[in-house]
């Protein structure tokens, strides 16, 4: 058994995992808007949008889902889509068969342990994380409208220091998707700087995704940090997004939507950061009394 067969073995069993973890989380009809959202999202993330910061951008400007259960929703919600699109670009783009893997190993341990930090966060240390990270995303977006991505090589696979660096910057980029920053552009990145052909960064990108997002879903599921209304819309209406996107579409002339989402996800950055500081200046301090010291210290 060759490795593209054992990944799409792991798929499988991943894809079960998630839908056994879906059916624990309860199910609750989405609505028209919640599906709407999640084609759109995701026929825009096959074709190399990104998904998690659109995604982000409407849940905050239309206030449709608390910031503390986003990171939750983007990772449960789009797992379904992505996972399909693992499928088909894994089957289509060859890439060395041990950089794949210990990439896509990297990053799963970087998104179980960023997630196990994540659920436990208050809702403004995760205000302050997503703006950041919507930052991130809103820079890497115009890094890629501006066309200032290294050229990249023509090497398949990583071997020695260079294979070292990936994997640490596959792991970190794990751990941020639990930020709701998504790790396409920014492995897409990694993978052109350390000399590997642009089209390898496709199933390490795709494949990482497609293995990291059910298995951190499990924490959040579990820990309930995320709307379980809204992450079935973007899975239920992401699912036929990304077939069509992929199979059928291929290809559009993305430029103006690139432009719109940079100035959309660049307003929600700072519209968070900026409610996060509002929140800290306003949050009351109790006055501590003679009573109140003597309660602390017998405590």
């Amino acid at each position: 058994m060759d490795a593209k067969t054992l990944l799409f073995a792991g798929l499988a069993v991943v894809l079960v995992l998630y839908a056994v973890t879906l059916i624990r989380g309860g199910f609750i009809m989405p609505t028209a808007l919640q599906l709407v959202i999640g084609f759109v999202t995701n026929f825009f993330d096959t074709l190399g949008i990104g998904s998690y910061a659109t995604t982000t951008a409407v849940y905050k400007l239309r206030r449709l889902v608390p910031v503390k259960l986003i990171p939750g929703t983007l990772n449960v919600g789009h797992t379904l889509p992505v996972i399909a699109q693992a499928f088909i670009y894994t089957q289509l783009v060859p890439v060395e068969s041990t950089t794949l893997v210990l990439m896509i190993v990297a990053a799963v341990t970087g998104s179980w342990l960023g997630a196990g930090v994540v659920v436990h966060w208050p809702r403004r240390k995760i205000q302050i994380g997503m703006g950041l990270a919507l930052l991130g995303a809103a820079a890497l977006m115009l890094m890629t409208a501006l066309q200032l991505f290294p050229a990249g090589g023509d090497t398949l696979g990583l071997t020695g220091a260079k294979l070292g660096i990936g994997l640490a910057g596959n792991f970190a980029l794990g751990a941020l998707m639990m930020l709701g920053i998504g790790l396409y552009a920014p492995c897409m990145i990694l993978v052109y700087l350390l000399g590997m052909t642009p089209a390898a960064a496709f199933p390490i990108m795709m494949g990482s995704c497609a293995f990291l997002m059910p298995i951190s879903s499990v924490q959040f599921v579990k820990t309930r940090t995320y709307h379980v209304q809204a992450a079935l819309g973007l899975a239920i209406g992401g699912l036929p997004a990304a077939l069509i996107a992929a199979l059928v579409v291929r290809s559009l002339p993305l430029e103006a939507v690139r432009w719109l989402v940079i100035v959309v996800v660049t307003y929600t950055a700072l519209n968070m950061l900026i409610t996060a500081s509002a929140a800290e200046r306003v949050e009351p301090v109790p006055a501590v009394g003679p009573d109140d010291e003597k309660a602390t210290m017998n405590a």
